[in-house]
């Protein structure tokens, strides 16, 4: 029996944490299989080539990865410059992907539909957690299967957005209209710019996605003056949401905020409309109108930068620990949830958090987030780093989190319970903040 070959590690998903994991797996002599459900790796990225991020090379690259590309001799993008999404792909992504430690273990056009333990289901505890995992596979409309001795899923949430109706549902008449809505950061400069050159723009959300929506279009009024654009937030005003500017320690996400807060206070180029919540959107006259039950906003096109939700069904079949709110791992939402803080900036954190009580599956990257905004490519990183060494054994790398991420500039705990727990006040204490935000913003 010495002779068995190991069932691999099954990742999902071929983004930038997907293939870090399975950098980091290969890096320690474990066998992963990656599922990717686009056709090409970082397929998600793809869809936001044209958008400059605003953390540097050096965020953005994880270190196991970068060891297997130095040794086939690829030279790494200056540390300090900034690239766009297509960049990362191009640059990194590809490359990373066409090493033949990869391309051999990566198969394209998989969509994960299912995980579960071999021949046992949810309910069954006899002989659990010695069952290796079986996943159901889509492959290009053929069923297949596959077991692994491990998952992790970093499949991310951005083919999840979330819809424009403030109750979290599709608000009246919104399917009905999505094509009026754009669910992502349009090239509003490039491929999109006829849809939007010369028309009434409404931008809805108040995350970086929609600042970086709300520049483009200013820069493409200036090409086509009757181009207006008008912002609307369900809050009363944006506040801290236009980030810390001087005090980010990321200094072009700082910038970012501090350039919307501009173009709204000062040049007037953008028209804020604040306590907005989206009930209803129909049609008239040609233009799509969103009510609120007391006002309407009228546009040619929306711009919805509501955010993402995680897709969970694949991983119906296994038990997993989420917070009934975030639908985060129940340990680390109390460090993300917005309900109880502000703060950009959360604890490190790794494979501890990341458990759940199927022992070896992991939800990681942005997914790791649930529904929570806030997210860095560099945490990804380090959650894979851990959970890798956690897999192998290694439980002194696992629990040894020591990285330490820039700061927003932005911490407000008033919101708060008194009843805060002492891992959700800890995110504007002391110890190594954590930033805010996607790699797309």
């Amino acid at each position: 029996m010495d002779d068995v070959k190991p069932l691999p590690v099954a990742v999902i998903g071929a983004g930038p944490v997907g293939l870090a994991a399975a950098a980091h797996l290969l890096s320690r002599g474990l066998e992963p299989l990656i599922f990717e459900a686009g056709d090409s790796v970082g397929a998600s990225v793809r869809d936001w080539a044209h958008v400059r991020v605003f953390s540097p090379w050096a965020f953005n690259i994880d270190p196991a990865a970068a060891d297997l590309l130095e040794a086939d001799d690829w030279v790494a993008p200056p540390a300090e410059e900034y690239p766009t999404g297509g960049e990362i792909v191009e640059r990194y992504l590809e490359p990373l992907a066409a090493l033949p430690a990869i391309d051999g273990r990566l198969v394209l056009g998989a969509r994960v539909t299912a995980v579960t333990r071999l021949g046992i289901d949810k309910l069954k505890d006899a002989g659990r957690e010695q069952a290796p995992f079986e996943l159901i596979v889509d492959h290009g409309g053929i069923e297949q299967r596959y077991v692994a001795s491990a998952v992790i899923d970093a499949s991310g949430t951005w083919t999840r957005p979330n819809p424009l109706g403030a109750g979290g549902v599709p608000a009246a008449g919104e399917r009905a209209h999505q094509e009026r809505i754009a669910y992502r950061i349009p090239d509003v400069l490039g491929a999109d710019r006829d849809r939007y050159a010369g028309k009434r723009v409404l931008v809805i959300g108040t995350g970086h996605s929609a600042f970086n929506a709300l520049v483009d279009l200013v820069a493409l009024r200036q090409e086509a003056p009757s181009t207006e654009i008008v912002w609307a937030v369900r809050r009363d005003a944006p506040g801290d949401k236009l980030g810390g500017g001087s005090a980010d320690q990321l200094p072009e996400r700082g910038a970012l905020g501090e350039t919307v807060r501009r173009l709204v206070e000062e040049t007037g180029a953008v028209q804020l409309v604040t306590g907005f919540q989206t009930r209803s959107i129909d049609e008239r006259g040609g233009q799509i109108v969103l009510g609120d039950g007391a006002r309407e906003l009228v546009a040619d096109e929306v711009i919805a930068t509501t955010g993402f939700r995680p897709d969970l069904s694949l991983l119906g079949e296994l038990r997993l620990d989420l917070d009934d709110r975030v639908e985060a791992p129940r340990t680390l939402a109390p460090l993300i949830d917005p309900n109880l803080h502000s703060c950009g900036t959360v604890p490190p954190h790794g494979v501890d958090e990341l458990s759940h009580p199927d022992p070896d599956v992991y939800v990681v990257g942005m997914k790791s987030y649930g529904r929570a905004p806030t997210f860095l490519l560099r945490t990804g990183y380090e959650q894979v780093r851990s959970v890798v060494a956690a897999l192998d054994g290694d439980w002194q790398a696992a629990r040894t989190i020591d990285f330490v991420l820039p700061e927003t500039g932005v911490c407000n705990v008033n919101r708060a319970p008194a009843t805060e727990s002492p891992a959700a006040s800890a995110c504007c204490g002391a110890g190594s903040p954590h930033e805010e935000a996607t790699a797309a913003a």
